[in-house]
């Protein structure tokens, strides 16, 4: 199959999937809004479609206007962001795509979506809100959005089902895909090496990454246990300088310099080295929509710690792989590492359970599964030709 993406960016978690895609003998191209600053193209090279000179026009003045009054004015190009009309089209068009997969309900992904039915290609929408959720919002402006992008709808994001939970029609789980890194024999090998259990960490220079709450957590069980923390983090705007400023002014006046290495900017490479290094994984963020890293460490036999309320912790299973701690909660944070950093057993069997849970669960067959699964729920329109689906 021809597989199309339509995204803001070609994020990390795209990465196995592309990669896994290809490997089965798919196709894959891949639209953009923009390019970030650390992306990686060895799968794949986004074309860079851009914005529609009017709107780069009104973002400018926008961003002159508002900038400083507005923390996210950057980023409104995201939902609000209007593409060349033309050069979309054509690039749609010239895909051949047997379906199309639209990041997100916006502006942008409205045009993409009105462009698949001229072509006739079957669209999915991706987003990261959860499966079940509180409510649906009914409001006008959702209903109509709602119209005019795909009428079927995968996440990654399971969250919680309960009695008064509710499922958006047409939406189906479609979980993050991650390749094999490291398999428990290999780890074995390196299983706290030197008597020194390793703590790695990985997310923005940004306070809701709570880097710094780690950093409490490390300085209070440094005296019980020999722990060495690394962090890896995107350090590219001042609001990211500042925050790694902080941090690395608090490992100093707290002594912690032998204790813990911030690093920034880190390669894919780089990064995946920490994870063979690492005994222990930990993403502490709050408001965490839908992290990847975990599912990344587990592929690395690496047992993990995360919030709660992390949209993806899911992958993780309480008690098994790892532990899921009150969000945004130091105590229950240091309950769940001491737990794991006291037990090396534990640590053992944790990291082992989250190498089998990677092998089972989120290979590309569990995706192209329920790429599948949405095909089969796409309704064709007026009795037009239908395609054949076979993944």
């Amino acid at each position: 199959m021809k597989f199309l993406y339509v995204a803001p960016r070609y994020h990390t978690n795209q990465i196995p999937i592309i990669r896994g895609l290809k490997r089965a003998g798919h196709e894959v191209c891949f639209l953009s809004q923009y390019a970030g600053k650390m992306e990686d193209y060895r799968d794949v090279t986004p074309v860079v479609v851009g914005y529609s000179p009017f709107f780069l026009f009104w973002d400018r003045l926008y961003l002159k206007w508002m900038g400083k009054r507005d923390a996210y004015a950057a980023d409104r190009k995201i939902k609000l962001g209007f593409p060349p009309i033309g050069r979309l089209a054509g690039q749609i068009k010239k895909s051949g795509a047997d379906v199309a997969i639209l990041r997100e309900r916006s502006v942008y992904s409205v045009a993409a979506c009105l462009l698949c039915r001229r072509y006739h290609i079957p669209a999915i929408l991706y987003n990261q809100s959860p499966l079940w959720e509180d409510r649906i919002k009914e409001d006008i402006p959702h209903r109509l959005m709602r119209r005019l992008t795909p009428n079927v709808r995968m996440t990654p994001v399971m969250g919680i089902w309960g009695e008064n939970k509710k499922k958006e029609p047409g939406a189906v789980f479609v979980p993050f895909v991650m390749e094999p890194a490291m398999p428990p024999e290999e780890r074995e090998e390196r299983f706290s090496e030197g008597g020194v259990i390793r703590i790695f960490c990985i997310g923005k220079y940004e306070k809701r990454k709570n880097q710094q709450m780690l950093l409490e957590v490390l300085e209070r069980l440094s005296p019980q246990y020999p722990l060495y923390l690394s962090v890896a983090g995107e350090c590219t705007t001042d609001a990211h300088q500042a925050y790694y400023e902080g941090l690395t002014q608090y490992v100093r006046t707290h002594g912690l310099e032998n204790r813990v290495t911030l690093y920034r900017n880190l390669n894919r490479e780089q990064v995946e080295k920490q994870y063979r290094k690492a005994d222990l994984f930990i993403i502490p963020s709050t408001r965490e929509p839908a992290s990847i890293s975990q599912l990344e460490a587990m592929a690395f036999s690496l047992p993990v710690i995360c919030s709660d309320a992390n949209g993806t912790a899911c992958y993780v299973e309480n008690g098994q792989n790892g532990y899921l701690f009150r969000d945004n909660d130091k105590e229950a944070l240091t309950e769940a590492v001491e737990r794991i950093v006291s037990d090396p057993e534990k640590r053992r069997q944790m990291g082992n359970k989250s190498y089998r849970l990677v092998l089972e669960k989120y290979q590309i067959d569990a995706y192209l599964k329920g790429i599948e699964e949405l095909l089969d729920r796409l309704k064709e329109p007026d009795g037009a030709a239908k395609r054949k689906h076979h993944i």
